[in-house]
């Protein structure tokens, strides 16, 4: 008796076919880890010691994080080429340092708002970083005054002394803040 010739499917027939098993094992793995929600989010939600612990210690990290691109940023593109005379009418590369000024104000704003929301996960640090959140909101604009070239000593200024306040305040609470300056691409995407 001769063999029947099994052919293969056609190319879309046989895709549709790998996606509709593919759906349906997804679909039967995730039912089976159903159950009541309510149940697993309510234990899940209950602090341990330990988990309180670690949560102080990524507050403490990522506040060290957050707060040193701040840093580097502030001194990479702000203060360091404003003491340059970069940022002078005329000079050489003005209008590149004043854009990249500009992304670093920006930038440098988001990066400190951050680390103080981190600083929030540690009693210690939190109580340090308090009184420098009105200091750091006055950064808002300064990024726009950076770009724009309308920026003076006080403007520059005002990013150096809170920069290092945001350092003390760190030390004094065992973070420690080291400068590590981001990447051009960070800048503009962050």
């Amino acid at each position: 008796m001769p063999r029947p010739v099994s052919r293969p499917l056609p190319r879309p027939v046989s895709r549709g076919v790998v996606a509709l098993l593919l759906s349906c094992a997804l679909l039967l793995t995730t039912a089976g880890c159903g159950g009541d929600d309510t149940q697993n989010t309510s234990s899940a939600a209950t602090p341990t010691a330990s988990a309180s612990f670690e949560q102080q210690k990524l507050a403490k990290t990522r506040f060290v994080a957050n707060a040193g691109l701040a840093a580097g940023a502030t001194y990479q593109w702000i203060v360091k080429p404003y003491r340059a005379g970069k940022f002078k009418k005329g000079a050489d590369g003005r209008t590149l340092a004043l854009v990249k000024a500009g992304l670093a104000g920006a930038f440098t704003y988001n990066r400190l708002k951050a680390a103080t929301n981190n600083a929030k996960g540690d009693p210690l640090l939190s109580k340090a970083v308090a009184p420098l959140t009105a200091g750091i909101d006055s950064l808002k604009d300064l990024g726009t005054k950076l770009r724009k070239g309308e920026a003076g000593d006080a403007d520059v200024g005002a990013f150096e002394n809170i920069i290092n306040s945001v350092k003390d305040a760190g030390k004094s609470a065992g973070a420690e803040v080291v400068d590590k300056v981001p990447s051009t691409s960070q800048l503009s995407g962050g």
